[in-house]
C-alpha cells in the first residue's frame, strides 16, 4: 500500500509540477520585453546561459559530465549553481530565503493540497476552501522546514553545498539518473561528492517537525515515512526540471519570442 502511494505521488507530483511550471514560463515570457531592446545585452534573472567553467578547471559531476552554470541567479530555481565556489553559512540562509518564496515551491505546495484536497486526505480538514487554505498552510510549511534543514541548517553544520549544478546537454535517461542520484549524492564545500546527509536526514527533520502541526491521524511512523517518500518524489521531479532549465525556453520554441537568447551548444 504504501509503494502504491508514492507510485501515485510520484505521478502526480511530476504532472502537477510540469503543467504548474510550463503555465509560468510561457505567461512570464509573454510579460517580458525583448532582451534585445535598449542595449541588447541585457540578460534575464532566468536566461537559459549555461556556462563551461566546469571545463576549464576539471569540476566533474556524478555522472562524471561537464557541469552547467547558469550566468544569472534563477528566480523560479534558485538553488541552481551559479559558479563553483562554495557557500557561506550566510550564503546558504539567503539561499534558503530564496527557495521557500520561489515560485516552484509556491506551484508544488499548491498542487499538493490540490491532490489531497481531492482525495480529502486527511479527512480531519474537511472540504471548501477553508480546508483548501489549511492543506496549502500546511504544505507550504512542510517545503519550507525542508528548505531550512536541508538548504541552510544541516549544509552549514556538515559543510555540504546545497545547490543544483546542471549538465550541460543532458540526454533524457542521463537526466533520469543523474537526478535521481543526487538525492543521495551532493557536492561538499570542497567540491567533493558525498553522502546527501543534508537531503535525506534534513527531510526525515522536516516531516517530523510537521507532526507539531498535522491532524493526529498523521502523526504515526508510518504516515510521517510516507510524507518523507513523498517528499523525494517531488525533489526528483524539480531536479529533473532543474537539469534541464538552462534549455527550456529552447526546447519548447519560446526562443522564437526572442525573449531569451538561446543556448549555446557543448560537446561532453
Amino acid at each position: 500500500m504504501f509503494y502504491q502511494r508514492l507510485s501515485h505521488s510520484i505521478l502526480h507530483g511530476v504532472a502537477f509540477l510540469l503543467f504548474g511550471l510550463l503555465l509560468f514560463c510561457s505567461g512570464n515570457a509573454l510579460a517580458q520585453q525583448p532582451a534585445g531592446a535598449g542595449s541588447g545585452r541585457t540578460s534575464l534573472p532566468d536566461s537559459p546561459q549555461p556556462k563551461q567553467e566546469a571545463s576549464q578547471s576539471g569540476a566533474l559531476n556524478a555522472t562524471g559530465k561537464v557541469i552547467g552554470y547558469m550566468t544569472n541567479r534563477s528566480i523560479v530555481f534558485p538553488d541552481i549553481s551559479t559558479s563553483p565556489d562554495p557557500l557561506s553559512a550566510t550564503d546558504k540562509f539567503k539561499l534558503f530565503i530564496n527557495q521557500s518564496i520561489s515560485p516552484a515551491y509556491l506551484i508544488a505546495a499548491g498542487s499538493s493540497a490540490g491532490i489531497s484536497q481531492a482525495r480529502n486526505s486527511p479527512s480531519a480538514y474537511g472540504q471548501g476552501w477553508d480546508a483548501f487554505g489549511r492543506r496549502f498552510g500546511a504544505a507550504m510549511g512542510r517545503t519550507s522546514s525542508n528548505a531550512f534543514f536541508c538548504t541552510f541548517l544541516l549544509p552549514t553544520v556538515l559543510r555540504q553545498d546545497p545547490r543544483f549544478y546542471p549538465q550541460v546537454n543532458p540526454s533524457f535517461w542521463d537526466s533520469v539518473k543523474y537526478s535521481a542520484k543526487r538525492l543521495v549524492v551532493i557536492r561538499s564545500d570542497d567540491g567533493r561528492n558525498v553522502f546527501n546527509s543534508s537531503g535525506v536526514f534534513g527531510t526525515m527533520m522536516a516531516e517530523g517537525l510537521a507532526n507539531a502541526y498535522l491532524p493526529v491521524s498523521q502523526q504515526t511512523a508510518g504516515k510521517s515515512l510516507e510524507r518523507v517518500g513523498t517528499d523525494l518524489a517531488w525533489r526528483f521531479a524539480g531536479n529533473m526540471f532543474k537539469n534541464y532549465w538552462p534549455k527550456i525556453f529552447h526546447d519548447l520554441g519560446l526562443n522564437r519570442l526572442k525573449v531569451v537568447p538561446p543556448p549555446p551548444t557543448a560537446s561532453l
